[in-house]
């Protein structure tokens, strides 16, 4: 069988500082469409390159524009393609532009979908299955008969990257998986049942709990967290790497929102709030070649894919955990008690939410959930247990609701879930005396505490 050429057909976001610039790219490519978010000021000459079926224009009217009186390039205008305009709005404006006020009137019978396929003629041809076919055939092109190494996380991109690329190259994919004692409960013992032992991946385990410890000891500035936290990681996978002969490749899993994320940081179009969650940085001296079969992909498309490669759905859609792991929900200084007493906690409430059902929907909490958590409070509160006095620490839970994460409602749970997961907590978990609900929407608060 003959797999077609999915970026045959493309559709050309151009973006004017939006917050739903992401939002409308997704809409396309669930109609089945490839596209790309460029800025709205990209080169004439990138431009035509692209050659796009269509240009969706993306502005937010209610935001403070990026620069004074912003234009797309004038070849956008030129070419002879039909254009959407999603909130852009200006006297030079070609009057054969189809024009949307605003995001939120995109929904009306699918106006976006009706531009892809009626207006700009695609047939659809991005799908799960035939983009992990274009995957396979690339990174065989791409790698050949030389080995592969990736770091596992137990996330779900770089688990998704490691079955792509077993599928792809088999036995020329070695994983390294360090576990630096921040992880969730149990969750080093079940990424190595899940690769190894299930799928037959060669992964090597490395344990790494006391070094990452001993190098956050004394330390609370979140920032300063997160940068130990991340050349640890890198320090620990080097060495390991150093261990392996013949490898020419290292494997990421980058997906396409971090691209979109650095083009703009690089542009100066816009602002970092805070270090990104994920380990991320390499060493410039490590001579690979890198592999980032999903750097193309929205993260709901990562996760059809895993689904597609017969990974596990509650693994593929498991809420999103930060890289640095519990060491950004673990408040001020992070030492091993504080990390076991956090994981028990946050393994019971994520329990009680699947367990949880709302009637009206059939479905349980934590699929109704878009994110949640506990977070280790270190503050020492009084509280009677079996009729005995008890001083110990705080646990807060946090989960919240949302489409893309720019912007977040915190989860109005219902009550007897809270309070069963509150009595569970302060009941099983000795050094725990009090269970607090975090009622922050984001803005003005972080989703995640640090």
């Amino acid at each position: 069988m003959i797999t077609p050429d999915i970026h045959a057909e493309r559709i050309l976001v151009l973006d004017f500082g939006s917050e739903y610039t992401q939002l409308i790219a997704r809409k396309v490519r669930t109609a089945g469409v490839y596209c790309e978010v460029h800025p709205f000021d990209m080169e004439e000459g990138a431009l035509r390159d692209f050659n796009p079926k269509g240009i969706i224009l993306s502005c937010d009217p209610g935001a403070a524009p990026l620069v004074a009186d912003p234009q797309p390039v004038a070849a956008a205008y030129q070419l002879d393609v039909p254009l959407l305009s999603i909130g852009y709005e200006h006297a030079r404006l070609p009057a054969r532009v189809q024009k949307i006020p605003d995001y939120d009137n995109t929904s009306s019978p699918g106006l976006i979908q009706q531009f892809v396929l009626q207006d700009c003629g695609c047939t659809g041809l991005w799908t799960p299955a035939n983009i992990i076919e274009d995957a396979i055939a690339s990174v065989r092109a791409q790698v050949g008969e030389r080995q592969v190494l990736l770091g596992l996380s137990g996330g779900v991109d770089s688990s998704v990257v490691a079955a792509l690329l077993h599928r792809a190259i088999g036995n020329q994919l070695t994983c390294v998986f360090v576990d630096h004692g921040l992880l969730r409960l149990h969750e080093g013992d079940q990424v190595m049942r899940m690769f190894a032992d299930n799928m037959g991946v060669k992964v090597i385990r490395v344990d790494a709990e006391q070094r990452f410890l001993e190098r956050l000891k004394g330390v609370s500035d979140p920032e300063e967290k997160r940068k130990i936290i991340g050349r640890t990681f890198i320090e620990v996978f080097d060495e390991e790497a150093a261990k392996l002969e013949g490898i020419d490749f290292l494997a990421q899993g980058t997906i396409y929102p971090d691209i979109i994320e650095s083009v703009a940081i690089k542009h100066g179009k816009a602002r970092v709030i805070k270090s990104h969650h994920n380990v991320g940085g390499l060493p410039e001296d490590m001579k690979f070649e890198l592999v980032e079969p999903l750097k193309e992909l929205f993260k709901d498309e990562v996760r059809k894919l895993g689904v597609e490669l017969g990974l596990p759905e509650a693994m593929v859609y498991r809420h999103p955990f930060p890289g640095p792991g519990l060491g950004v929900r673990i408040l001020g200084e992070i030492n091993k008690e504080y990390a076991d007493l956090l994981r028990q906690a946050d393994h019971i409430f994520i329990e009680e939410l699947r367990n949880w059902v709302d009637e009206s929907t059939g479905k349980n909490w934590y699929d109704l959930t878009s994110q949640a958590f506990a977070v280790f409070v270190p503050v020492k509160s009084v509280g009677v247990v079996n009729d005995e006095r008890r001083y110990a620490w705080v646990v807060s839970l946090r989960a919240v609701e949302t489409i893309d994460f720019m912007t977040a409602r915190w989860a109005h749970l219902p009550y007897g879930l809270i309070e069963k997961v509150s009595t569970r907590i302060i009941t099983e978990i000795e050094n725990i005396s009090r269970v607090v609900y975090d009622v922050s929407s984001k803005p003005p608060a972080t989703i995640e505490w640090e």
